[in-house]
Parts: C-alpha cells; sequence; structure tokens
C-alpha cells in the first residue's frame, strides 16, 4: 500500500495555533493543513487545484506523525498590546486606553527542525494528481499564525516508509478519550469559498445593513486523536456553573451540597434525552445508572454510564494557608465505559446552556457553560504527576470490617500483641479495598502493585473536611469513607476518581505539586 504524505516542517520552533475554542492545538489539526490548501491554490489560480482539494474531502481521516513539541504551553502568556480591532472605538490621542488591547500569546515550543507528517492511504483506484498537489503545497509558507514560517512538500511513500516516519503517531480513534481536532469533510471546500465570497461583500452602501458579519465555518467535524503509544482515556469535557444572569459563578458547598448538584446535573441530562434520541431505558441505565427494574434493590449498570464529577476549586491562599479546596463552581463530564466519542461530542454540545433546576421548588437556580480544563482553579485534576491527594473522601469497595474485628479491641482481656494483631488486620483490609478500588478504576495491576497508599478520616489538602461530613448516595452510605494520598511509581495523567462513589464527585483526586512530594 502506498501513501500520500504531505510534510510541513517549521523554520522556527515556535507553533501559535489554536483551535475553534482559542485552546492551544497539537498536533496541528487536517483541517488547519486543508485551509492552507486552499488559501494557496486561490493565490496559485490553478484549475487543477480543485480536483486535489476535492481528493482530499473525500478520504478518510489522516494518520499523524508529529515531533514532540520541546515543551508544554506555559498557563500564562506574554502580554502584547495590539491595536483594537473594533471599529466602533474611536482611537486618538484622547482616547489612549483605546488605543491597543491587551492580548496573552502563548506559543508552543518546538524542537529544532520539528516537522508534522499527514498520511492518508492511496488504494490501486485512487486516481491522484501528486504534481499538481506538489505545486499547491510548495505555495504555504506560513502555517498557524502568520509568523509561523513553514516548507511544505507532499510525496508518495511505501507502507515501510510511513512506519519509518520519526516522530510521535497519532491515531484517529472512535472511542474518543484523545485531543479533539478538526478534519474536513464534503462540503469544507463550498463553505470556505461562501465565507471568502461573505467576507469580500460584508460591507455594501448599497443595502439597509451597511456591515454584515461573515459567520464562522461550518462544515467540518471533531475526531478524537490519540498517541499510538497511549492507553485509552476517557473522554471529559469541563463546564462552568452560573448564575442565571451570567454575572458570578453559582457556588456549592463540597460536603454537604455535592450530592444535590450530582442530582440536578443529571436531570440536565435526561431533558437533552429526546435530542439525543435516547428511549427510557437509555436514560434509566447511561445517565441514571440504575440497572434495576421498578421495585428491586439498587444494581450497577454493566454498559458505559455518563458520568458528573463536581469539581471544588482549589486556590492559592497564600503562603500561611497555601492550596484551599474552596466551593464546586465547575464540573466535569466523562463517560465510563465505551461510548462513540461522535456521541460524547453531541452530549457535550447539548448540555451547553442547560438550566440547573432545584428540586424543591423546581425553579432555575443556574446554567451550564463549557470552560476551558486549562484554567487555574481545577487544573490540578487534569495535571499529570506521580502523587495524588483527595479532595472528596473514597468509598471503600466494600466492607472494611466484615469479621467485626473492632468490637474485640474494647475487650479487657486482650493483650497489646493482640490489639496490635487485630490492628494489623484491620489496616491490611482497608489497603486491599483500596488497591480494589484503584483495579476497578482501569488500573493494571502492575500499576496498583507499585503504589503506596496512605489513609486517614481527615483530609490530606487544607480545606476538606473529615470524610464521615461528605453526603453520599445511599447504597454508598454503609461502607466506609476515607482520605487518601496516593503515590504511584511513574507519573499518570487526570482525571483520577475511584471508590464505590465515583458516579456521584466522591473518591476525586488532585495532583500533589513536585515542590510537595
Amino acid at each position: 500500500m502506498e501513501y500520500l504524505v504531505v510534510s510541513v516542517r517549521f523554520l522556527l520552533d515556535e507553533f501559535h495555533g489554536r483551535d475553534d475554542r482559542d485552546e492551544p492545538e497539537w498536533p496541528p489539526s487536517p483541517l488547519r493543513l486543508f485551509q492552507a490548501l486552499v488559501n494557496a491554490s486561490a493565490r496559485q489560480d490553478r484549475a487543477e487545484a480543485s480536483g486535489v482539494l476535492e481528493w482530499l474531502e473525500r478520504q478518510t481521516t489522516p494518520v499523524i506523525v508529529a515531533t514532540p513539541p520541546a515543551a508544554i504551553q506555559p498557563r500564562y502568556g506574554a502580554p502584547f498590546y495590539v491595536p483594537n480591532n473594533d471599529g466602533d472605538l474611536w482611537f486618538g490621542k484622547d482616547n489612549k486606553d483605546t488605543e491597543r488591547a491587551q492580548k496573552n500569546v502563548r506559543p508552543t515550543r518546538l524542537q529544532e527542525d520539528a516537522v508534522v507528517h499527514y498520511l492518508w492511504p492511496l488504494t490501486d483506484t485512487d486516481e491522484f494528481d501528486l504534481s499538481a498537489c506538489k505545486r499547491i503545497v510548495s505555495a504555504i509558507s506560513a502555517f498557524g499564525w502568520g509568523i509561523d514560517m513553514v516548507v511544505v512538500d507532499a510525496a508518495l511513500i511505501s507502507q515501510e516508509e510511513a512506519q519509518a516516519l520519526a516522530g510521535e503517531q497519532w491515531l484517529p480513534v472512535e472511542m474518543g478519550g484523545g485531543v479533539p481536532l478538526r478534519v474536513p469533510i464534503q462540503g469544507t471546500l463550498a463553505d470556505l469559498r461562501e465565507r471568502y465570497t461573505a467576507f469580500c461583500n460584508r460591507i455594501s452602501l448599497e443595502k439597509d445593513t451597511i456591515f454584515c458579519p461573515v459567520r464562522p465555518l461550518a462544515a467540518y467535524a471533531i475526531r478524537e486523536y490519540r498517541k499510538s503509544s497511549e492507553m485509552a482515556e476517557p473522554p471529559y469535557a469541563v463546564f462552568e456553573l452560573r448564575k442565571l444572569d451570567n454575572t458570578v459563578f453559582a457556588s456549592y458547598d463540597t460536603a454537604r451540597k455535592g450530592l444535590q448538584l450530582g442530582g440536578m446535573l443529571r436531570h440536565c441530562a435526561t431533558c437533552i434525552a429526546p435530542q439525543m434520541g435516547w428511549d427510557e431505558k437509555r436514560v434509566k441505565e447511561f445517565v441514571l445508572g440504575h440497572g434495576e427494574s421498578r421495585g428491586e434493590a439498587h444494581k450497577p449498570v454493566d454498559g458505559p454510564r455518563l458520568v458528573f464529577i463536581p469539581l471544588p476549586s482549589i486556590e492559592f491562599r497564600g503562603k500561611t494557608k497555601g492550596r484551599t479546596i474552596g466551593p464546586i463552581r465547575r464540573v466535569l463530564v466523562t463517560v465510563c465505559g465505551a461510548n462513540p466519542a461522535s456521541e460524547f461530542n453531541a452530549i457535550v454540545r447539548a448540555l451547553e446552556g442547560q438550566e440547573l433546576i432545584d428540586e424543591k421548588s423546581g425553579a432555575p437556580v443556574a446554567f451550564l457553560r463549557r470552560a476551558s480544563p486549562r484554567e487555574n482553579a481545577i487544573a490540578d485534576y487534569l495535571s499529570e504527576g506521580c502523587a495524588w491527594e483527595s479532595v472528596t473522601p473514597v468509598v471503600l469497595p466494600g466492607y472494611d470490617d466484615p469479621r467485626k474485628l473492632r468490637r474485640k479491641l474494647n475487650e479487657a482481656m486482650l493483650s497489646p500483641q493482640e490489639k496490635a494483631s487485630i490492628v494489623e488486620k484491620l489496616e491490611l483490609r482497608i489497603e486491599t479495598l483500596l488497591r480494589k478500588a484503584l483495579l476497578q478504576s482501569g488500573f493494571t495491576p502492575a500499576v496498583v502493585g507499585d503504589t503506596r497508599i496512605y489513609w486517614r478520616g481527615s483530609g490530606f489538602l487544607q480545606g476538606t473536611d473529615l470524610a464521615t461530613n461528605y453526603t453520599a448516595p445511599e447504597q454508598c452510605r454503609r461502607y466506609r469513607r476515607l482520605h487518601c494520598r496516593i503515590e504511584f511509581s511513574k507519573p499518570i495523567r487526570g482525571p483520577l476518581c475511584i471508590g464505590k462513589g465515583r458516579y456521584f464527585g466522591l473518591g476525586l483526586f488532585a495532583v500533589v505539586p513536585e515542590a510537595n512530594v
């Protein structure tokens, strides 16, 4: 089998491209390359270009092989002050405050001679004009921002040559859990041409409306990409909890209101059921987590589940208090179990703007607004590290004292050695259950065997409450709750939520900064 490979070589060590949510984008999306090709073909004004672009629209999602970045983008960028593009503002000596607008620039740092390859498989029936493609790609000079200078080439290579390309291989995945990238579809080329025409005609003195804003590009798809060396991770999205007037956050107490908030969030998901095409059985299992019939005892669901995890804010309150756990202002939405990425992306879009209904009054009290997972208040939930500490207590996946050994500790006839033996057995039982919780969360036995686990009733983090003070669903109340610190032998990436209450936001962990490890 042969492959068409389009290779983008960066001449500098920075890439400024961002996705449609203004988040740093790496690797650069296939849609970004397609748009660059459309721009280059328009400047060349070659009739042969349409055939190449239409061929690319019809192809499957390409495999990407990219040189790893030299550094992760910083949370805070360097501020630049640029002319404000708002044409309604007056720029003059008497209005200096509006002469410049602040723009934070956070480029991805690249290695020297970084290159990104896009590969499409070719079949025997494909008729592809390589010469025309090479002429188009040779006209591309920038990729990302205008200052991201590149040299681009195209070639046909064998499967062996494709496998020998240096760099990280990014594969499109169906089940989600990767990096969402935009890809072209049939109709993208026509949509780009319509947008260009609308841009050229956006100002007209012959119409009642002088300025007509250009709509954003609509004809494209989102595909999840994951490194070939990485394990599958569940997809997730973050939402802010906003007051109905959108002026401030809606905040909830972590220990006492977390369970109530989870109920309101699941109600939001039931409201989008008609839009998603879910029947009553799908809602009961996928959203509510009920595998039992009416009147039966609770039965866990075997298939995939939609999970809402309230995220208490992690705030820095000076050198004295340090990192402190605050109230819940955001929520993480994810899926446990195999679920198509397309459905999860549709769920996320449907949840945008949904109102939270108070169970007692029946009135809306807040709404969901899509948020960035890079916000500082929640970054420690989604970072990478070896040491993790619980923000909400872990519900043990079983009884910690099935043999009623604690009752024997009060017997006066026991010697100190016998009491120590009982305590050791109880501690071993708790450790076994915590390791079981890690296994149930998807960690391999090898990883779980190399971890060190510490636990206690009070929290490890400033601002956490006693483990017994956190509300829990009825099916979890008979099991013990404990705060934990887990130390892995190798860094793992969040989110990390374990234990019997993980579907309700209990057992949520935050990474420990390296300075405190």
